[in-house]
Parts: structure tokens; sequence; C-alpha cells
């Protein structure tokens, strides 16, 4: 018995690729739910990512103006991850051994926030503006009122 399949010659390719990519997958609708929660996760990641750069490109900005308006030598440190804290030492007028203060659990919140309430004092502000430094929201707006306000 001979059969024979009469398919025009365009709808043959698209019949082959379509059997060919359901065949190589184990079907469409199973590839598509694996693939889902791996697309949302790196979505998320790359969300965060982008997040994370630009809070470091503002913070480290930021950083560099306040170190520029209180004559602090250095201000490029912003820019470098451990050497900004040793920056922020700098600007508050406390000394560089308080670094190691800002490693010990629960002592580091004392610390970071008299460094906070030095560089507001540097930029000639209110000293409670440093305690706002460990507020959460706030945390992002006190850096940008220091650096670019008047």
């Amino acid at each position: 018995m001979n059969m024979r399949l009469s398919v025009p010659s365009g709808k043959l390719w698209v019949l082959c690729s379509a059997a060919l990519l359901l065949g190589a997958t184990g079907g469409l609708a199973q590839d598509m739910d694996r693939r889902a929660p791996i697309g949302l996760v790196g979505g998320m990641l790359a969300f965060f990512w982008i997040c994370g750069i630009a809070g470091y490109v503002y913070f480290s900005l930021a950083l560099q103006t306040i170190a520029n308006k209180t004559n602090t030598e250095n201000a490029w440190l912003a820019w470098i991850p451990i050497a900004n804290i040793i920056l922020m030492l700098n600007i508050a007028r406390k000394p560089i051994w308080w670094i190691i203060l800002l490693l010990i659990p629960l002592v580091n919140i004392v610390i970071a926030i008299l460094v906070g309430m030095g560089i507001a004092e540097a930029r000639n502000k209110p000293s409670w503006w440093g305690v706002l430094m460990i507020v959460p929201v706030l945390n992002l707006i006190v850096p940008g009122y220091l650096a670019w306000s008047d």
C-alpha cells in the first residue's frame, strides 16, 4: 500500500518545523510552563540589579558632592566601596579607627548616627538630619538633601 500525503510545499515547511519544535521540546505548553518562572525570576533579578546600581550611583554622587562642598580631600573616594566609609568619617571629622566600630553589631547603629550627625553639621544643617539616615525611606532622601541644598 502506497499512501501519499498531499500537502502544498509552503505548508509542508510549516508542518515540519512545528513537528520538530514540538518533538524536540516535549510539547510547547510543557516547555512554556517551565520557562515562565525562570523568566520571572530573571526579570526580577535584572530589576533589582538596575535599582541597586542606580542607588549606588546616586549615593556616590551625593557623597562626592558633600565632600567637595566641605572641602574634604579625595572626594573621588565616594565611588570606591570601602573607601567611601573612610570619606564619610573624614567629612564628619571622626577618627578613622571608628571603621572598626562600624563592624560591631548594635554599636554600628550608634556610630552611624554619630557619623550622620557629623556630616549634617559639616554641611551647616541641624544635627538631627544625621539621625534620619537610619530611617528606612528617608535614608534615600537625606544624602541628596545634604548634597544639593544650600
